[in-house]
């Protein structure tokens, strides 16, 4: 039986389904009826129902957006390090695998191979490096799991949510037997404020950049199937493959949906952070070769987007 930490949040819906899809036995927790925030409690619900795996989907995000996160610092250090650290115990404790969602934005920028050489970049909006991600994009690579996350608070700048989603990694690690999933930037075919489609499709401006993304269903089940073939335990980037720049999604956007509106960008960084954000943003690249070589498989990035918008349920 699998204990789902968060199953009312955006990602903790998407494991919920995935789930129940596989008619596995399920238990998710109401904070309201049992807080198992609380390290006792949570530990006496463990001992009690003895779950074969745990879920934490759980975590502080702020709304609408992570500049929330910049003035609930508490909430957010405590939803996204602090917690995170007391499941381990509680896990360790009781003997119980469980894997936690994380995130990719501690990173920033990329790998860029250019006249032979391999730099890391921390600004793909660089003069040439943009440019480069649509005409050979082969050229940039992802950061590995192995890579030091360069969008925390050891390496700033960085938002402060990014800050605390890379303390919970450093926090959990030689912990009990654990997997760290790296989400990011979720989407799907369903419209929601969460949702990076339903978020591009909303803004008066876009911010252009290159990211990886990951499609909420594929991430959910990808999870699943590590922890059903007893993969390694550890830290695993969880994207769907390849990368995909804000104009292209865009594009895609305009070609499926057709919609009636304009979409217009910021000129450039200043002038989105004078005017549109509060706090430092990540778009990086992440390297998925670890999580392939497990034999497990999420979409290409193409391919998982082009399904979303060709299946988009608009909100009523």
């Amino acid at each position: 039986m699998i204990l789902l930490l968060g199953a009312s949040g955006y990602i903790g819906e998407a494991f919920e389904k995935a789930i129940k899809e596989r008619t596995g036995a399920l238990m998710t927790v109401s904070r309201k009826r049992i807080d198992y925030t609380r390290f006792d409690v949570l530990l006496n619900l463990l001992r009690k129902i003895k779950p074969t795996f745990l879920i934490n989907a759980a975590g502080y995000t702020g709304k609408p957006n992570v500049d929330a996160c910049e003035t609930a610092r508490a909430d957010t250090l405590a939803g996204n390090t602090l917690f995170p650290q007391m499941i381990a115990h509680a896990c360790a404790i009781t003997g119980t695998p469980w894997g936690h969602v994380s995130s990719g934005c501690i990173y920033s920028g990329a790998k860029v191979a250019q006249h032979g050489e391999v730099s890391v970049e921390k600004d793909l909006t660089k003069p040439g490096l943009r440019e480069l991600a649509d005409s050979n994009p082969s050229a940039i690579h992802g950061y590995s799991e192995i890579d030091e996350p360069n969008f925390t608070f050891r390496n700033p700048p960085c938002s402060f949510y990014s800050g605390t989603k890379a303390l919970a990694e450093e926090a959990l690690d030689g912990i009990g037997e654990c997997y760290i999933w790296r989400l990011r930037i979720p989407f799907d075919d369903i419209d929601h404020p969460r949702n990076y489609l339903t978020k591009v499709q909303r803004y008066d401006k876009v911010y252009d950049n290159v990211n990886s993304i990951s499609h909420r269903g594929d991430f959910a089940n990808a999870c699943l199937n590590l922890w059903e073939a007893r993969a390694p335990f550890g830290i695993y980037n969880m994207t769907n493959s390849g990368c995909v720049t804000t104009r292209q999604v865009i594009e895609m956007i305009q070609r499926i949906l057709k919609p009636s509106r304009k979409f217009e960008f910021w000129a450039n960084d200043d002038e989105f952070y004078k005017l549109a954000a509060k706090t430092p943003r990540s778009n990086c690249v992440m390297d998925t070769a670890k999580l392939l070589a497990t034999g497990i498989r999420m979409r290409p990035i193409e391919e998982a987007l082009e399904d979303a918008l060709r299946n988009w349920k608009p909100a009523s």
